[in-house]
């Protein structure tokens, strides 16, 4: 599914649409009626971790807030609840599916009407092979199970007034008030909270289940996920609490690091060439392993790892061993 760098890429696409008047809807999508969208104006576009957020108003009635006011808002209702820097947080206990994002607050079915009442954002999600097309629909590159060249067929169309259009596929909708979002969590984002990721990285639980873990990393997928590892020099099945504080520094650097500079080659137009997710062997010639890691109960990811370049680090005598 599209992690962290693909969707800021899907919000610099939709956000030349910001303050155009939907024309024309299409799509199949049953989770919302797309027929609600008509004549509303995009207000506003905003991304937190792995969610696309469209804000909508009455096109004849007050424009809603703006981005900025919009974090302004945020920032006064919770300044006073917000973890300072340096603060210990308690590790994460539960490992909320990096593939299930919580349940919204405030969601609705409603669009807004053409009333004026305030903006109602959609929350979009995306699966595997989510996207979002500007002015071109996605097409086909090979043929189907049966043999068929048929195009992706897309979950909501918006057709604008200037003439341009979004396409948005394989996604899930949601209406809500507001966006659920927690700046500090966001690794690409600039409050990314540091002292709150290390304190998350030393839970006495794998190092991989951790890092899926979207209270804390919000927008760090599978993909993230294994190639920092392997830069890092880490095994996915590391208990955090074995790790040194200069080995969950050097993990928490390259998983930024990473992520931007997966984000900067998706605007440059350049694919991503990863050392160790999928690979049979790793950069330096030795044989990757594969196996599919999670908390006991909670979802499973494929994960690649390199024994020589990643070793095992066992846990002393009479501490428990990682449960795969």
């Amino acid at each position: 599914m599209p992690e962290g760098p693909s969707l800021r890429k899907f919000h610099l696409l939709a956000s030349p649409f910001v303050g155009q008047v939907v024309a024309k809807v299409g799509g199949s999508s049953r989770k919302i009626n797309v027929n609600d969208l008509n004549a509303l104006r995009l207000q506003d576009s905003q991304v937190h971790g792995k969610n696309l957020y469209l804000a909508f108003v009455a096109a004849a009635g007050p424009l809603g807030p703006t981005a900025e006011e919009t974090v302004l808002q945020r920032e006064a209702a919770c300044g006073a609840s917000s973890p300072a820097q340096g603060r210990q947080v308690c590790p994460p206990q539960a490992y909320p599916q990096e593939e299930e994002p919580q349940e919204l607050q405030h969601s609705s079915s409603e669009a807004p009407d053409a009333a004026g009442r305030p903006s109602s954002w959609l929350r979009f999600h995306f699966g595997l092979f989510g996207s979002i097309r500007a002015n071109e629909f996605s097409r086909a590159n090979k043929a189907n199970k049966r043999g068929d060249w048929k195009d992706p067929v897309p979950r909501l169309v918006l057709h604008f007034e200037s003439g341009g259009f979004l396409a948005f596929y394989n996604c899930r909708m949601q209406w809500c008030s507001s966006p659920m979002a927690d700046p500090a969590s966001d690794i690409l984002s600039v409050e990314f909270h540091r002292g709150r990721a290390l304190d998350a990285l030393c839970a006495p639980d794998p190092i991989c289940y951790t890092l899926l873990d979207q209270r804390y990393f919000s927008g760090l997928g599978n993909i993230i996920k294994n190639e920092i590892l392997y830069l890092a020099k880490i095994h996915p099945l590391t208990q955090g609490s074995l790790l040194a504080f200069s080995d969950r520094e050097r993990l928490l650097d390259c998983a930024v690091q990473f992520s931007s500079d997966w984000l900067g080659s998706k605007l440059r137009g350049k694919g991503l060439h990863p050392q160790i997710y999928q690979k049979e062997q790793c950069p330096l010639g030795h044989a990757v392993m594969k196996g599919t890691l999670g908390p006991s109960g909670g979802f499973k990811r494929l994960t690649w790892w390199c024994p020589q370049c990643q070793p095992e680090v066992l846990p002393r005598d009479g501490e428990p061993s990682p449960v795969t």
